[in-house]
């Protein structure tokens, strides 16, 4: 047993090093912090499926889609061009809205009912908001950080519950990143309306 969470911590900070890469490339709006990113979910799966947060798997599934479709999207966007960073309009706000409700009935049903979870509306929760950041994060929108700086705030306790406490303290640093890279992003924003040419 002992031999286990030894190999559970190890696999723990090896994801939290590459997490910390990832979060810190993202923050400074480079696209390899995707690559970093892959690795560390798998790594994550792994870690998660041990420890019963089944919601959290599906989460991290969906990380790795979200992951491989940002790297293409940020690269490339609709035009063949790298895509900017910019503030979501109505109806991208509407959709990571209805985003974090799905997710969260989804979650709630699956986790009561086919999983032996102890933590079902928790690890919804948490999902949830991830979800509908991790949507924003891959459009390469502003409010991609307050989704996911809620699903931080309410994760950091259930993971201290969980006694995956590298985990949990890598996600208090993500949620420092998180509030940093959004006022980052808002200075590129700034900074490349600067550059643009006056209109005559």
């Amino acid at each position: 047993m002992e031999n286990f969470f030894t190999h559970l911590t190890w696999l723990q900070a090896l994801g939290t090093v590459l997490g910390v890469a990832q979060v810190l490339l993202a923050r400074n709006n480079n696209i390899h912090n995707y690559l970093f990113g892959i690795v560390s979910i798998l790594i994550g799966i792994w870690v998660l499926y041990q420890t019963k947060l089944y919601a959290d798997i599906v989460l991290h599934l969906y990380y790795l889609f979200m992951s491989i479709y940002g790297w293409t999207f940020w690269k490339y966007g609709k035009h063949k061009q790298e895509t900017p960073i910019s503030y979501s309009d109505k109806s991208e706000h509407m959709k990571a809205i209805g985003i974090v409700i799905a997710c969260f009935a989804l979650m709630v049903y699956w986790l009561r009912f086919y999983t032996n979870s102890d933590v079902p509306l928790w690890d919804a929760t948490v999902s949830a908001f991830a979800w509908a950041g991790m949507w924003l994060m891959a459009k390469r929108k502003m409010e991609n950080w307050i989704y996911l700086n809620i699903s931080n705030v309410i994760s950091i306790p259930l993971l201290f519950y969980k006694e995956l406490y590298i985990y949990a303290g890598l996600t208090i640093f993500l949620f420092i990143v998180g509030t940093s890279g959004y006022f980052k992003w808002k200075k590129l924003i700034l900074d490349d309306i600067g550059r643009q040419p006056a209109q005559a």
